[in-house]
């Protein structure tokens, strides 16, 4: 009877004691998070509580395994067992534990200052620390695993542990690509030519970056497709950022009109329009003739905005006013096409036919 009561108490205390730290850890983030209401890290910080409650079951049934007397041929393995699942625990928790200490820090960066700029600029950079952390504690649990579970490939593990420890050469010839966008990925972390949010004109296609990884970097185009390209394509070719040195932008709309065309009125008219426009920003604005052919003449409007949204709207809706405006009111200053020579060659046409007898 005791061989089977010993190794339950264990058990069951064991699970006890896990069970009542992990309420108590809980317990203690709740009132830390009733005590400092404006800190969002302890109620960030909960999400560690499962990897923290299976860390210390493993830790306390390891310790505790030779009290249970169960003396079995898979002792060894057992207790290995339990030492790696204790290791796969502590890591899980430091990367949720990175997580939550990266997103409390935004959070907070974000409350204090109005710079958008800045919260885009540090969001893109712990984003992609935060996948440097994971990659280089999943490659040493899993050489640290190996090292336990399976000695007999210790050559792979002691790899696999040098890799994470000299991130910087792990790549040949063979990786050269994978390592550029890498390096890459880093420039534009802790650079400034290009953040989460900003809007870039990228391959001919106006969009907003959503995310930037290790490797990829992704547009979501006004369309709501997604273009997808290496980071490394940012640091070698060229490309519109419309959002550095601040979200403001200045449009343009091109008419193409007839040389009649009351320039003066169709500028007075721009500026009234503008003012009953909610996503001008009241900055700058002009109507100029910029070129002239024999046929038409090109009038270029100009009008700022806020940033790349509003000045999109801002110009389909200037266009479409000024042409609705001239057709009303000026309906001979829209660009005509010539017909005479059409008709000449048809009255020409039809007076062959008719000598032919056709």
């Amino acid at each position: 009877m005791e061989e089977i009561l010993r190794p339950l108490i264990v058990l069951l205390g064991t699970v006890a004691i896990t069970v009542t730290a992990g309420l108590l850890f809980d317990r203690l983030l709740r009132y830390s998070a009733r005590r400092r209401p404006g800190n969002q890290l302890p109620t960030l910080l909960r999400r560690v509580q499962l990897p923290v409650q299976v860390l210390l079951g493993a830790m306390a049934l390891h310790a505790t395994y030779p009290l249970a007397h169960l003396d079995l041929r898979q002792d060894a393995m057992i207790r290995t067992v339990l030492a790696t699942a204790a290791i796969m625990a502590a890591a899980w928790g430091v990367i949720r534990a990175a997580d939550a200490v990266a997103e409390n820090t935004l959070r907070s960066y974000a409350r204090r200052t109005q710079d958008i700029t800045r919260v885009r600029q540090l969001r893109t950079q712990l984003g992609l620390v935060r996948r440097i952390v994971t990659s280089v504690l999943v490659v040493t649990t899993a050489a640290v695993v190996i090292l336990l579970l399976v000695p007999s490939l210790r050559t792979l593990g002691t790899s696999l542990l040098a890799s994470a420890g000299v991130i910087g050469i792990i790549a040949g010839v063979a990786a050269q690509s994978t390592l550029s966008n890498l390096i890459a990925g880093l420039q534009i972390a802790f650079g400034d030519s290009v953040k989460i949010g900003d809007t870039v004109v990228v391959e001919g296609e106006w969009g907003i970056v959503e995310e930037i990884t290790l490797a990829f970097l992704t547009v979501r185009i006004w369309d709501d497709r997604r273009l997808t390209m290496p980071v490394s394509y940012f640091n070698n070719k060229p490309y519109e950022n419309w959002s550095r040195g601040g979200p403001q932008i200045t449009g343009t709309v091109f008419l193409y009109l007839d040389h009649s065309t009351p320039v003066p009125l169709l500028r007075e008219h721009l500026q009234e329009y503008l003012r009953t426009r909610a996503d001008w920003d009241g900055r700058a604005w002009g109507l100029q003739v910029t070129d002239s052919t024999p046929t038409n003449i090109v009038v270029r409007a100009t009008m700022s905005a806020a940033d790349a949204d509003d000045v999109w709207n801002l110009r389909c809706a200037v266009r479409e006013e000024m042409l609705d405006w001239l057709g009303r009111n000026h309906p001979y200053a829209l660009p005509k096409i010539s017909t005479a020579i059409t008709e000449t060659a048809t009255d020409r046409h039809l007076a062959l036919a008719g000598d032919r007898g056709d």
